[in-house]
């Protein structure tokens, strides 16, 4: 199957583009399947098509507050924003709590906007400007290996209270088990067959020079070489062509 829907189809289909079953890859299956293991992690890791935007919405305990850090999903890959969303909007004085700004888009009536789209920019940065000096937010950040968002700041202040909401635009990593077209990605596909190869020209190499019967010379050593040349073109590629842009949340 040249359109790999499975972990099993894409081992399949890298044997096949290695010479499988004419010529015999001498390969343990533990040894390829950590080689898939670890083309899934490189492809996670990189590429902008392994994980999709989404929003969470978390709402703030007394554990929270006390820890000053939030527990995440294992899931997602880094957090790129976060917003407030105060308890009680009837008590609050913030004309830039999300809930405010969302009642007073809906009383706003464009039909009788007067200014042009430069203007109305302009306006928009001023009041995020207003909210940044005047209001301020506790600073964020993500620390993907404990999976925790971590919130500094002074939490006396109730900056951030109990029962507050928090919302988090987050990347997630996309299951390939469940969206199994992960399986069929042309990057993937390349990196897992460069590294089992890798993995087949180190297998031989302790047998390097050997003469089999019919005069044919084990050279393990040109197999490994050439796999190395694929994967560093590889990881240049995903990191030039298909990374996302660094993040400041990134753990």
């Amino acid at each position: 199957m040249a359109n790999p829907t499975s972990r099993a189809t894409l081992i399949d289909y890298c044997k096949r583009k290695l010479g499988d079953p004419v010529i015999e890859i001498n390969v343990d299956e533990d040894q390829v399947e950590d080689r898939i293991d670890e083309a899934i992690q490189y492809y996670q890791e990189f590429h902008s098509d392994a994980t999709a935007r989404g929003y969470l919405k978390h709402q703030m305990t007394a554990t929270d507050i006390t820890n000053k850090y939030i527990t995440l999903s294992s899931d997602i890959h880094f957090v790129s924003r976060m917003f407030r969303v105060d308890s009680a909007f009837s008590q609050t004085g913030n004309m830039f709590d999300i809930k405010y700004q969302m009642a007073l888009n809906d009383i706003w009536d464009l039909s009788r906007w007067a200014g042009d789209m430069a203007y109305y920019e302009q306006l928009q940065q001023y009041l995020s400007m207003l909210d940044m000096k005047l209001n301020g937010a506790p600073m964020v950040d993500f620390v993907r290996r404990q999976n925790r968002l971590y919130i500094h700041g002074n939490i006396e202040d109730q900056d951030i209270r109990v029962n507050d909401y928090i919302v988090l635009e987050t990347y997630n990593i996309i299951d390939p088990d469940t969206h199994t077209s992960v399986y069929n990605d042309m990057w993937l596909k390349a990196y897992a067959t460069a590294l089992i190869k890798l993995q087949w020209g180190m297998n031989l190499m302790k047998f390097e020079g050997m003469q089999l019967p019919g005069g044919v010379i084990i050279n393990g050593r040109q197999l490994f070489d050439d796999a190395q040349a694929e994967l560093q073109e590889l990881q240049e590629k995903i990191r030039l062509e298909h990374e996302m842009p660094a993040d400041f949340f990134v753990g």
